[in-house]
């Protein structure tokens, strides 16, 4: 009888589009570290411009600027930490190695955090929304029509779309999650342990190689002369 593998049983090794999770965490991988380089590469062009990153007061109704030279400098160490973490993820799914995986799993399981946080916030203080469309510039894209919105309405409608986020980041959090698990548990020997006595115990050698060895036959002994 073939025994089956603890963790065989309670994750699947398919994601979206029927591909294999290794595969889904190399593709969400790279994916990642494409947004991460384009948001570098801005943050870069807005350190050595910064005038195009200052609005005047006709523009925002007072004299603002986007960010300062000590935020952008943060947001870039941001920026190339997230660009190694989602290398690191890439580079493990792909050589199965399960440990660089973690550092990328910890980061989905922080931004999920985050996002949980605000839909909660939402629900709690659902006046928040107002204050917080009141505080954007006069010529904020859509901001009278989103003030003309039924307030209900609003609350329902930016709860539908956080939760519509948070289902497709738990799925992509599962499969990375069982894209580790694959990986740890290929990597790993599956060996059988049986205890004798109390103070024995006898290790056996892994299934497959004792199916092979199995299979072998000693040879029939030596013919003896009468």
């Amino acid at each position: 009888m073939k025994m089956v593998a603890p963790w065989t049983r309670f994750y699947s090794n398919s994601c979206c589009l029927c591909c294999h999770v290794r595969t889904g965490t190399i593709l969400l991988g790279v994916w990642y570290l494409i947004i991460n380089a384009v948001v570098l590469l801005i943050l870069l062009s807005a350190l050595a411009d910064p005038d195009q990153y200052h609005f005047s007061s006709s523009e925002l109704g007072g004299d603002f600027e986007f960010m300062d030279d000590a935020n952008m400098c943060i947001a870039i160490a941001i920026s190339l930490l997230m660009i190694l973490i989602c290398a690191m993820a890439t580079y493990g799914a792909y050589k199965q190695r399960a440990a660089w995986i973690i550092p990328f799993f910890c980061y989905q399981i922080f931004d999920f955090a985050l996002n949980t946080l605000v839909a909660v916030t939402v629900l709690v203080y659902p006046n928040s929304i107002q204050e917080y469309i009141r505080q954007l510039p006069p010529n904020f894209p859509y901001r009278d029509d989103i003030m003309s919105v039924n307030p209900t309405c609003l609350v329902l409608i930016i709860l539908l779309f956080i939760s519509i986020i948070l289902t497709f980041k738990g799925y992509l959090i599962s499969c990375v999650w069982n894209c580790y698990r694959y990986i740890n548990g290929r990597n790993s020997s599956d060996v059988l342990v049986y205890v004798t006595s109390n103070d024995t115990t006898v290790l056996l050698p892994p299934y497959d190689d004792a199916a092979v060895n199995s299979t072998a036959k000693e040879p029939p002994p030596p013919y003896m002369s009468a």
